[in-house]
């Protein structure tokens, strides 16, 4: 029985497979995914299957939990205003130290590990984000929005490279910013014509009614999103606008799923259920 519904799986996949070949993917990995060791690898044997199968996955990683513990250790004061980290000087250079010096360099070389060359970057390397002050930079300090993407960076990278890029930047006048994850993946996604976007995240996608899982939203359309965004609390609403950003850019469709589920990458793109949310034209 196993092995034929291992085959059927397998069937079901191909025509995804076939769909999917050449394309480019940005998926930004966060939340409980990068936190837990067997998600850990669950997600860099996916990234480098869906290399293996033809595809070009482009990763945009945060480090939320991670800042706050380091953040912590020192006796930094943690605060988050509209579902965004408010950052003074100090807690940028803690953002900093910990998206670069730890957690990209280990992302990469767990996929290095898992049999795909991977390179590291920042929104700094090759100027790859132009970034500004957010509107209300007077509640959250030094935290930038990403005006521009220099894709030729990364298109170059991606024809050989899993490119790793971390969510931190600078201005023209080298003041260094935090930059939310999520809207940095729909930047690049819009900026490089991805066809896909893919948010890995703690719930199981965007909720009607925020405490009752049976309330996800399974499909829905920019307009619709837009129309709700307002409304919308938390982290939810950064997510959802980079879904935006990157479907207005020209994805075909932008996914926010469940990254506590193991493999979810994987049965997000390759079965037909699919699951999480879907954001579409």
């Amino acid at each position: 029985m196993s092995t034929r519904v291992d085959v059927d799986t397998l069937l079901e996949a191909l025509p995804y497979i076939k769909d999917f070949h050449s394309r480019t993917i940005v998926i930004k990995y966060g939340g409980a995914a990068m936190r837990d060791e067997r998600l850990r690898e669950d997600f860099a044997t996916d990234v480098v299957l869906l290399k293996y199968v033809g595809l070009n996955p482009v990763i945009v990683h945060g480090g939320g939990p991670e800042i706050s513990q380091y953040m912590e250790r020192l006796g930094i004061e943690v605060q988050f205003h509209e579902g965004l980290r408010v950052s003074d000087r100090e807690t940028v250079e803690v953002a900093k130290m910990v998206l670069r010096g730890k957690l990209n360099s280990e992302i990469v070389r767990r996929l290095n590990r898992h049999g795909q060359p991977a390179v590291g970057l920042s929104g700094e390397d090759g100027s790859l984000f132009e970034v500004a002050p957010v509107a209300n930079a007077e509640q959250l300090g030094f935290v930038g929005t990403v005006e521009r993407v220099d894709v030729d960076v990364i298109n170059h990278i991606a024809e050989d490279y899993i490119p790793v890029i971390a969510s931190s930047a600078t201005d023209h006048g080298g003041q260094p910013y935090n930059v939310n994850a999520d809207e940095a993946a729909g930047k690049v996604a819009a900026g490089i014509d991805a066809y896909k976007a893919i948010f890995l995240t703690d719930v199981e996608g965007w909720l009607a009614r925020p405490d009752d899982p049976s309330s996800l939203i399974t499909r829905v359309t920019v307009a619709d999103v837009e129309r709700e965004l307002s409304r919308v609390d938390g982290g939810m609403r950064p997510k959802l606008q980079a879904c935006v950003d990157a479907v207005r850019g020209g994805a075909k469709s932008a996914h926010i799923i469940d990254g506590r589920q193991p493999h979810s990458l994987l049965l997000e793109l390759f079965t037909d259920a699919g699951i999480g949310t879907m954001v579409v034209p």
